[in-house]
């Protein structure tokens, strides 16, 4: 492509080193040297990957919406994308696909998203922009009631090469990500109580806050969640940098992903999959899919499974080694240079398919 692709970021997101959410560190595994990626604000030492641009808000009497909006034409008309690309926003998606072809990026459930909460609104978006999901879940949800709609799948990415290389596995038990109810933590402190007795030798830890970053606030639920945890004794780090994370991975003998939310992929469960690190995760959502059969399966709030399946992953050995050598194999089929390969084949679809989509 002779011109740039711009890819714009979700406000909340940053993209900047040791305050990145998943969205960012993802961009930035797969950006070429030539995108641009354009977030709210200026930032400090930013990723790497690509070359950011903070979207500068017009001091109007409108919406933050509206504002927003004219940041982004205004960043195009700067730019001049071959290509746009807008992650998570299907509302500012249409609105781009105006002013040059654009491609979205689903993470999450779409159908709780503005701009794509009924199915009219969903089958006229798929008609202007190529909708593309992070899983066959995505997917799935974004055509359910649909007419025929065109959909694409490019699964989130790991880059392995990176990766710390595993040592000696400690008798540590972790959850690694955001400390909120959806995540399941509760549940596995709960478990964590009532199996700690028998295993004095394992550690239980949590690592992660309610928010990416050092400055990630205090919230009703985690006050109630820390007496709970001291109690059952895990321990809770709060946030860490994304590095300290995948080195715990490393050092992990079992990493939990026990989430009552349906994940749209499960970011935690690949990271750990590629650190060796054997894993219990949840059937909901993506996470089946993912993991394969390289991972143990329980329901977070299903009365005993939660408890019976760390059980037997703290009892049996060969099993965790047998799943973390399953597991790498996995995530090896998530490798970052495969990503980039359909990252490239969806962006040049893209393009074609806004010269085929209607007008406005």
């Amino acid at each position: 492509m002779q011109h740039p692709v711009l890819t714009i970021l979700p406000p909340r997101e940053r993209y900047e080193a040791g305050h990145a959410g998943a969205i960012s560190l993802l961009v930035s595994r797969e950006a070429r040297f030539s995108d641009v990626v354009a977030g709210m604000g200026r930032i400090g030492t930013p990723l790497p990957g690509g070359r950011y641009r903070p979207l500068i808000l017009p001091r109007v009497p409108l919406s933050r919406k509206w504002r927003l909006r004219f940041a982004c034409v205004a960043m195009m008309r700067f730019c001049r994308p071959a290509l746009t690309e807008i992650h998570n926003r299907p509302d500012l998606a249409r609105f781009l696909a105006r002013f040059g072809p654009v491609r979205l990026i689903l993470h999450n459930d779409p159908c709780t998203m503005r701009g794509a909460r009924s199915v009219r609104q969903r089958e006229d978006l798929a008609r202007h922009v190529l909708v593309c999901g992070v899983s066959d879940w995505v997917t799935g949800r974004f055509c359910e009631g649909c007419g025929p709609v065109r959909t694409e799948v490019q699964p989130n990415c790991i880059d392995l090469s990176v990766l710390p290389t595993a040592g000696l596995r400690q008798k540590v038990v972790l959850f690694a990500g955001r400390v909120v109810a959806d995540k399941g933590v509760d549940a596995f402190v709960r478990a964590w109580g009532a199996l700690r007795s028998r295993y004095p030798g394992w550690r239980a830890v949590i690592m992660g806050a309610d928010r990416f970053g050092p400055d990630s606030p205090e919230t009703p639920f985690l006050e109630k969640l820390r007496p709970v945890a001291a109690a059952a004794g895990v321990m809770m780090t709060g946030y860490r940098p994304h590095d300290d994370v995948l080195e715990a991975m490393a050092g992990a003998a079992v990493v939990v992903v026990p989430s009552r939310w349906e994940e749209p992929f499960g970011m935690t469960a690949l990271e750990a999959m590629g650190c060796g690190a054997a894993v219990l995760a949840s059937p909901v959502g993506a996470l089946p899919d993912l993991v394969g059969d390289a991972a143990l399966l329980a329901a977070p709030d299903e009365a005993g499974a939660l408890e019976q399946a760390l059980s037997r992953l703290m009892d049996d050995e060969g099993l965790r080694t047998r799943l973390g050598e399953q597991g790498r194999e996995r995530a090896a089929l998530f490798d970052v240079a495969a990503a980039r390969g359909r990252q490239e084949e969806l962006r040049q679809a893209a393009i074609a398919f806004s010269r085929r989509s209607p007008q406005l």
